[in-house]
Parts: C-alpha cells; sequence; structure tokens
C-alpha cells in the first residue's frame, strides 16, 4: 500500500474536474457502486464489476481513481464524510434524543462495520485526510450525546467510544453470515440498542464508559 500522503493525492488529482457535473456525478456513482461493492464481496472485489454497476467505462474509474488503493481511500473518506454531515444536520433537530436516533440510523445504515474489517488492508487510518473527516465524526457524534445526556434523556454513563463500537458491531455480520442476511435485522437491533441508551438507566453498567483513546490504544 503506499503512503497516506501519495493516495490523498493521487484521489484528489483525479477528483472531478470543476464545472463538471457530469464528471462529478460520475465520480458519486463509482463510489457508491464501490461501497456496495466492497460490503458484499470484501476488498478484493472486481473493479470491472464496480465500473459496469456504476454504469461508467472502466476508463472512467481508472481517471477518478487510477488505483485499488485510491478507491478504497475514496470510499471511506466518502463514507465518512456522509456520517458527519449526517451528524451536523441531526443537531439542527429540536428533540436531543430524536436527534442522536436519526443520526445513529444514518450511520448504521453506511454499514461501516462491514467496510472496515474488509478493507482495513487496504486503508491507512491516519490518512490526514481521513484523520480529519473521523475527528469531524467523532467531535459532533460527542455533541450529540452531550446534548442527549444534558436533557436528560440519555444516561450518563455512556460516552462517545460506546456509541462508535454499538455502530461497528451492530452492521458487522456475524461470522458465515453474508451481509445481506444480516442487513434486514441492523434496524431492529439499533432500536434495542438505543432504547438501551434511554434515561433514566434500567441497570447499573459495569466499567465504565468507553473512550476513543482507550480503543486505539494498541494501534
Amino acid at each position: 500500500m503506499g503512503s497516506a500522503t501519495s493516495v490523498t493525492e493521487r484521489v484528489t488529482a483525479c477528483g472531478a474536474p470543476k464545472g463538471r457535473a457530469d464528471a462529478a456525478r460520475n465520480r458519486e456513482r463509482i463510489l457508491n457502486a464501490a461501497r456496495e461493492a466492497f460490503v458484499v464481496h470484501g476488498a478484493d472485489a472486481s473493479l470491472d464489476e464496480i465500473a459496469r454497476a456504476a454504469g461508467v467505462g472502466n476508463a472512467t474509474l481508472y481517471r477518478h481513481f487510477p488505483d485499488r488503493d485510491a478507491l478504497v481511500h475514496g470510499v471511506m473518506h466518502a463514507v465518512t464524510e456522509r456520517i458527519a454531515d449526517r451528524a451536523e444536520r441531526a443537531l439542527a433537530e429540536e428533540n436531543s434524543f430524536e436527534a442522536l436516533r436519526s443520526f445513529v440510523f444514518a450511520a448504521a445504515e453506511e454499514r461501516i462495520g462491514a467496510l472496515c474489517p474488509m478493507l482495513s488492508g487496504r486503508f491507512d487510518p491516519v490518512d490526514p485526510q481521513s484523520l480529519a473527516a473521523r475527528r469531524r465524526v467523532e467531535g459532533l457524534t460527542e455533541e450529540l450525546i452531550r446534548r442527549a445526556q444534558r436533557a436528560g434523556e440519555v444516561r450518563e454513563d455512556i460516552g462517545v467510544g460506546d456509541v462508535m463500537v454499538a455502530l461497528s458491531q451492530l452492521t458487522r455480520p456475524l461470522p458465515g453470515v453474508g451481509c445481506g442476511r444480516i442487513a434486514r435485522f441492523v434496524e431492529r437491533h439499533v432500536q434495542l440498542y438505543l432504547d438501551g441508551l434511554r434515561a433514566p438507566a434500567k441497570s447499573e453498567l459495569p466499567g465504565h464508559a468507553a473512550t476513543l483513546e482507550e480503543l486505539r490504544e494498541d494501534n
């Protein structure tokens, strides 16, 4: 895998030219098709099939993403940015618990728990562009949680790390179970999880709230 900087530069250099709405649409189609392909087939999904699913030719795909690593980087960055944008929109909602709820469901729809394990070998989490996007998501998620806690709607003994872990686990397929089979149950299980966040708490949680620093200690 190339350096984080080189991947970012390749993605940026090959992005849609300014003023070219058709190029921007093609890039978005490629990213959406690639995300679906990576969820179903993993990081080695056929680039030819991704191009076909996006409705573009191979040359168009390679013009935007010159290699597989650049495409993986583009998918992960696009997914993270969409999650962050959804968090910002949620913060504009009046009811703090409903804001958190709508964000969690929107983030779950991106199936980040299915993507990350499959793409981890080709994705550099400390790439500057990706790191900035991830920190944006984390900061906005923390604000959603804190706002709901201040309103007395979310239990006090959870933190942003708890929500991040839950989103990852609830959207990750079980061993031997395809993503398509578990997808139909994600909404149900996310709602069960959200019910457990409500205040007043019905039980005392063991241990302490998961922090992002602890989750990254071994990385």
